[in-house]
């Protein structure tokens, strides 16, 4: 497949209109219904040879079609076939009922459906289009399913989990494999959608790139395509400051740990110098434990701006295990004028007045490159975080809008997203990345990025992605000391 379509990502929405370009070009729509059904009956067949018998569901609509295009290439192959529909299909429109008509199995109610060992069902009822619960008879045959373990391969997306925000419509099959078309969809990558979905198989039916490009919005997979161009390599003869000065603040003497491990991982990801700002009760701590970052003492805000004279010193991050909600909100307010990471205690303590601190980075280029958690979303966002129509990516594009910053909002299915409205969705991150100190070390990436000239949403890409590469190699049970001695060149 051409690159783009590895990374491209669209709405249910989007993929609608696709349909309807493709169609409006002159390509036969029913041919691209047969290329989706025989591609769903060639991944069972090769997935499941030894299968006693292939099940498929059929709903009422274009997915359906999909099914009864598979179940006749699977009866064709010698298999051996039993449909189910929901609904009347006799009461199917257009391309499905022409899929129906031709199947040449006889079609049984999907409450007749009894499964029994060596079944292979084949999820045709909704896909990624579904936008409401899923009915009764049809999360009554998926809880039977489930009660057998019975292997699902599922069409286009598991019936039940929502296309564009990937949350759970009241039930739905947790699949082993699925098959979708032309791009993914959100679905396939939000949570819990991601791990209902088994393996993906991203199948070209046939539509051309160039429709897909002229529909497809801003999303896509955080890869390498979205820095390739910003990640030149270092002169290694570059002096010092060439390569960047990044400031991390630390919190008090009891609360050091979290800003060296920022530092630690600005200065494994690329920054020339890394220096920790630190108050005079936690100079000791932090002198203890430091060789290649350098320590500086800044103890008020008078400090801080005569430090701020040094133009040298182009990013900082703040909020890591820092403590004083009250000193953290002056400080970056007082740092507006350059690039700022703002992560854990940095984002709370503007949980009161989130305005003062949007308004202050409003102006320029984007500078501001923020890291939140659910809980720090929430305090920044209420509004857009109980907006239960909006998707993870909806929120965290919504919050870069709003705040004119470039948002992190992290989890397992971290998304990046920036306020001209692009975003991208994060998938290499194993799970125990969810680890104390994790945040911090992504900070500090992040942080590095920016002090070697990468544009924001670009450094927090790139940041987030090279955090789950490092966490990949570290391996499992790996603490958060682990995660920088991980990191990989980002030419990688």
């Amino acid at each position: 497949m051409p690159a783009f379509r590895n990374d491209a990502i669209v709405t249910p929405a989007e993929m609608t209109a696709i349909d309807a370009d493709a169609a409006r070009s002159g390509i036969n729509s029913f041919s691209l219904m047969t290329s989706a059904g025989t591609a769903v009956s060639a991944a069972a067949l090769r997935l499941y040879p030894g299968a006693l018998r292939f099940v498929v569901l059929c709903g009422p609509g274009n997915n359906g079609g999909d099914g009864y295009i598979a179940a006749a290439a699977l009866r064709g192959s010698g298999a051996d076939v039993e449909v189910h529909a929901l609904g009347n299909p006799a009461a199917l429109k257009g391309d499905a009922a022409r899929a129906y008509a031709g199947c040449g199995v006889a079609v049984k109610p999907l409450a007749d459906y009894g499964p029994i060992a060596g079944d292979v069902v084949i999820d045709a009822l909704f896909g990624a289009g579904l936008s409401r619960a899923v009915p009764p008879e049809a999360a009554s045959v998926m809880r039977a399913v489930e009660s057998q373990d019975l292997p699902v391969i599922a069409v286009d997306l598991p019936s039940g989990v929502d296309g564009r925000s990937g949350q759970v419509l009241g039930a739905s099959f947790h699949a082993r494999h699925t098959v979708t078309f032309v791009a993914r969809k959100p679905g396939h990558l939000l949570t819990p959608g991601r791990m209902l979905c088994g393996t993906l198989e991203v199948f070209d039916i046939g539509i051309p790139e160039r429709i897909l490009r002229a529909r497809a919005g801003t999303l896509c997979e955080n890869s390498p395509h979205l820095w390739r161009e910003h990640a030149f390599a270092l002169d290694p003869a570059a002096h010092k400051f060439k390569r960047g000065h990044l400031a991390v603040f630390s919190g008090g003497p009891l609360s050091t740990g979290a800003a060296r491990l920022s530092a630690v991982a600005g200065l494994r990801a690329g920054a020339g110098l890394v220096t920790i700002a630190s108050p005079a009760a936690a100079l000791q701590a932090n002198a203890s434990h430091l060789t290649a970052v350098m320590l500086k003492q800044i103890e008020d805000e008078d400090d801080l701006s005569h430090w701020l004279a040094d133009k040298r010193i182009s990013a900082f991050v703040l909020g890591p295990g820092f403590g004083d909600l009250e000193r953290a909100r002056r400080y970056a307010l007082m740092l507006a004028g350059r690039k700022l990471v703002l992560d854990a205690d940095g984002i709370t303590a503007f949980k009161d007045d989130p305005a003062s601190l949007f308004k202050a980075y409003a102006k320029g280029e984007t500078r501001l490159v923020m890291t939140p958690h659910e809980g720090e979303f929430a305090r920044l966002f209420p509004d857009i975080e109980a907006d239960k129509a909006l998707s993870k990516v909806d929120r965290a594009i919504a919050a870069a809008k709003r705040s004119r910053g470039v948002v992190v909002y992290k989890g397992a299915d971290t998304v990046i997203a920036a306020p001209d409205g692009r975003a991208a969705i994060n998938t290499n991150a194993p799970p125990w990345l969810a680890t104390a100190g994790s945040g911090d070390t992504l900070a500090g990436i992040v942080g590095a990025h920016l002090v070697q000239g990468m544009p924001a949403f670009e450094a927090a890409a790139a940041g987030v992605w090279r955090h789950g590469r490092a966490g990949a190699k570290a391996g499992e049970g790996l603490t958060a000391e682990d995660l920088a001695a991980a990191i990989e060149p980002l030419s990688v």
